[in-house]
């Protein structure tokens, strides 16, 4: 198997071959945490979340790195608009971070970093830059001077010159190019601030990732990650600095999430259309979430709408029949996965650049085949205990139908219409006859969905409910 992942920096899909063998560095930008997380942050964390598991299960000793912007521009408006300590509201959206990424079964990464436990290494990155002729100091800022790294505008393909031509930022005359950023800011009054040899201030945004990165990861690196909208200026930055410090590369992979949209439309603060995590986890099962999040290729963009929700949650559903299906009845093999052709299916779509939309899709064949195996009453239980294995060990990568099933449907439990149910499984039993598998599995798709566990015996199809 040979895995290849795409690459921003270059804009082409690459041979992945980490720096260190059998090892993977990898650094991906957290949240500024100042209000809720929104389903665009989800996706983002899902998705790599994913990629790390995934990378593990290949065998890769993993070192994952996600970190907290926990002092900002927008956390000291926020606070000030609230009247609370900076600190003391960073570290309240933090924990409703957890809050959300634990209902989502999202992993910890094994280092997050908070931007003021790395004060020190921050100042120590500018002083660098500083000493190198890269930056320079206004009345106590630090300036990063973008003319100085030759191949500024290399990840996302701008030129400075057609940059600068086409300039609309606000014009700050102590600059000397529009372009160039804040490293260190003086402080102003009432703001959180530390000492430092321009005097006290904090932090600009971008040189945070880049002590932290190298602080945690080294210099060079395997995989940086992050939203596409990171990539100019945020990530630009990143390298400009990391590289005029170190004078070498500073990430060999940069992987970008598309953007989530909501009913066909760009979430926007104008559009008052940000969805929550927290709102949107009390009208949908938390691992629907994460399946919608999935269903689509990392890169591409997904829209978020009540057909795609319900979609996800149906497809959820299914799973958890199966295995509610399976339990004590054909134990998982799962010491012969390696041998399961849909497992294989499964890895070469993830190793083509990690793209879940397909691996779920091999997860819903492998749920289909066993189905029909199980349906036909005498089949070999070892291709069945081999289906199972293969399936929970893909649910485990994709972090989707993970739990127990039971609880599941108890936690899916509404009222129906027996008479309704009844009409489904003759229509169902009617499409098995005629070898109409689509129809029938559709069928089966909304008894599931509906809450009902159904069960195929040599008598008959019997249900109940899934409570």
């Amino acid at each position: 198997m040979t895995l290849r992942v795409y690459n921003t920096l270059g804009g082409e899909k690459q041979l992945f071959e980490p720096i260190e063998a059998g090892k993977v560095r990898m650094y991906v930008c957290g949240p500024t945490v100042y209000d809720y997380c929104h389903i665009g942050h989800a996706r983002s964390v899902v998705v790599f979340d994913v990629i790390a598991r995934y990378l593990r299960r290949r065998g890769f000793e993993v070192t994952y790195v996600r970190n907290f912007t926990d002092v900002d521009d927008k956390i000291i408006r926020r606070a000030n608009e609230t009247g609370q300590d900076p600190g003391v509201l960073a570290a309240r959206f933090i924990e409703a971070f957890y809050t959300d990424m634990d209902a989502l079964l999202v992993e910890r990464a094994d280092h997050e970093p908070k931007v003021t436990e790395f004060i020190q290494p921050i100042i120590d990155l500018v002083q660098r830059l500083v000493q190198r002729g890269n930056a320079y100091t206004v009345d106590g800022d630090v300036y990063f001077d973008v003319t100085t790294f030759e191949s500024y505008g290399k990840l996302s393909g701008r030129r400075l010159e057609d940059m600068e031509a086409g300039a609309r930022i606000e014009v700050d005359q102590r600059k000397r190019h529009p372009h160039d950023f804040a490293l260190w800011k003086a402080a102003k009054p009432g703001e959180p601030a530390w000492d430092s040899p321009w005097g006290r201030g904090r932090p600009g945004w971008h040189i945070e990732c880049s002590a932290m990165s190298s602080t945690l990861l080294g210099d060079t690196f395997d995989i940086h990650g992050g939203g596409k909208d990171l990539i100019f200026p945020h990530h630009e930055n990143e390298i400009a600095q990391s590289e005029a410090a170190s004078g070498r590369p500073y990430v060999k992979y940069w992987l970008h999430n598309g953007f989530v949209n909501i009913n066909h439309e760009k979430m926007s603060k104008s559009l008052n259309n940000f969805l929550m995590i927290r709102d949107v986890l009390q009208r949908h099962y938390p691992e629907a979430v994460r399946m919608f999040l999935l269903s689509s290729h990392y890169r591409s963009p997904i829209d978020f709408t009540p057909e795609a929700m319900a979609e996800a949650s149906a497809k959820l559903t299914r799973v958890y029949t199966l295995l509610r299906r399976l339990t004590g009845r054909t134990p998982a093999a799962a010491d012969k996965v390696d041998g399961s052709p849909f497992w294989h299916r499964f890895t070469a779509e993830m190793d083509d650049d990690f793209n879940t939309a397909a691996g779920i899709g091999t997860l819903f064949e492998a749920v289909r085949a066993t189905n029909q195996l199980l349906d036909a009453g005498n089949a070999d239980q070892g291709e069945i205990a081999l289906n199972h294995g293969a399936i929970l060990r893909m649910g485990q990568v994709l972090g989707i139908a993970t739990g127990d099933a039971e609880a599941y449907f108890k936690s899916q439990a509404r009222d129906i219409d027996p008479a309704r149910v009844e009409d489904l499984i003759a229509r169902r039993t009617a499409a098995r006859k005629a070898r109409d598998w689509a129809e029938a599995d559709r069928l089966r798709d909304e008894l599931t969905a509906m809450g009902v566990a159904i069960e195929d015996r040599p008598e008959g199809t019997v249900w109940r409910m899934a409570d």
